[in-house]
């Protein structure tokens, strides 16, 4: 999926990061990302990116992160404090945050559904991370992402907010786009927020690897994993840590106007089996892709707690993502990250399942 969804009952898997890159494949993903914040319109070169990221970090207004305990908000929190950025982080529960980062962050102890805690978080904000939190529960998708978007655009008119980061989806433009269920939601929020005339780059994402990680277990005990996507078709898929590389540079970046989206593709487009195969590899074991019926995918969906609308609309957006919804975006070397599916499973699956 594309999105990031949490179903009630699991976790995901991680562990904090260090703020400084650590490792030569730390920089080399740098550089690589660094690629694709030029093409979205910033002014900065991959060799000297690093030193003109602080200078603009240490001139410009409070960065706003939103979701900064989960899976993407983290690791752009993690960017925006090496960088040197003025932050200041919403969240549920601020016990969650990293205990390293809580001397460096002003925090905002609240739901950025609500006007009170937007309000006060967005005054004199430069910039805004904006993330919608996974809802399995919620009446509607559009609930889900649009009505829980409103107070956020209200405190964006009213505080004069420059510039917005989404997350959001691929797809806007293809016939499969208006009935796309968590896709049509985003690109809906997408909407609304340029409806404020704020500046706006609308990161949008294929299906996420880390999203696998929901399946630990699975793959765990009985090698196997599952989708109701054909096991042949040939999808982009990215990592986490890559798109909010990509978010950070364009918190960071102040020369961009207007309203565009940046498409995050990861290295190539891979089918389920070929996944199968490259976690068989890495595992050390036989790994097998399983596709399931989209009624069964919807009815285990629900079975795990589910409202019957969300399960709707993730089985909606699995349907259309099997037609090619993803693939509309033609690849290229600014829209391609660099965290490969071996790399990622090796660095993040195989701990969790071992």
């Amino acid at each position: 999926m594309n999105i990031e969804v949490e179903m009630p009952g699991t976790k995901q898997h991680g562990v904090t990061r260090d703020f400084e890159p650590r490792t030569i494949e730390d920089m080399d993903r740098r550089r690589a990302l660094g690629k694709i914040a030029l093409g979205a319109g910033m002014l900065m070169t991959a060799g000297a990116s690093q030193l003109v990221a602080a200078s603009d970090a240490a001139t410009a207004g409070v960065v706003v992160v939103t979701a900064a305990t989960g899976n993407i908000g983290r690791r752009v929190l993690d960017h925006m404090l090496t960088s040197g950025a003025r932050v200041r982080v919403i969240v549920r529960d601020a016990s969650r945050l990293p205990d390293r980062a809580r001397p460096h962050v002003e925090v905002v102890e609240g739901s950025h559904s609500d006007f009170s805690s937007v309000d006060g978080a967005f005054k004199g904000a430069d910039s805004v991370f904006w993330l919608c939190p996974p809802d399995p529960r919620a009446q509607s998708v559009m609930a889900a992402y649009v009505d829980f978007t409103r107070a956020a655009c209200e405190a964006i008119s009213k505080h004069g907010v420059r510039r917005v980061v989404s997350i959001s989806a691929l797809g806007r433009g293809t016939p499969m786009a208006a009935n796309a269920g968590y896709v049509t939601a985003s690109l809906a929020m997408d909407d609304l927020i340029a409806s404020t005339g704020v500046n706006l780059r609308a990161l949008t994402m294929p299906s996420f690897m880390d999203n696998l990680l929901r399946q630990s277990e699975p793959i765990k005990h009985q090698g196997v994993f599952r989708s109701p996507i054909d096991g042949d078709r040939k999808l982009p898929s990215c990592a986490a840590r890559d798109i909010a590389s990509v978010a950070a540079r364009l918190l960071i970046d102040r020369s961009w106007q207007g309203r565009g989206e940046v498409p995050v593709l990861g290295p190539e487009d891979l089918s389920f089996e070929d996944m199968a195969r490259i976690m068989s590899e890495v595992l050390g074991k036989p790994v097998r892709f399983e596709q399931v019926s989209l009624e069964a995918y919807r009815a285990g969906a629900i079975q795990r707690g589910m409202s019957e609308a969300m399960a709707q609309a993730m089985t909606d957006m699995a349907r259309a993502k099997n037609e090619g919804l993803d693939n509309a975006v033609k690849r290229t070397p600014e829209n391609s990250t660099p965290t490969t599916f071996r790399q990622w499973c090796t660095e993040e699956l195989k701990p969790a399942v071992t």
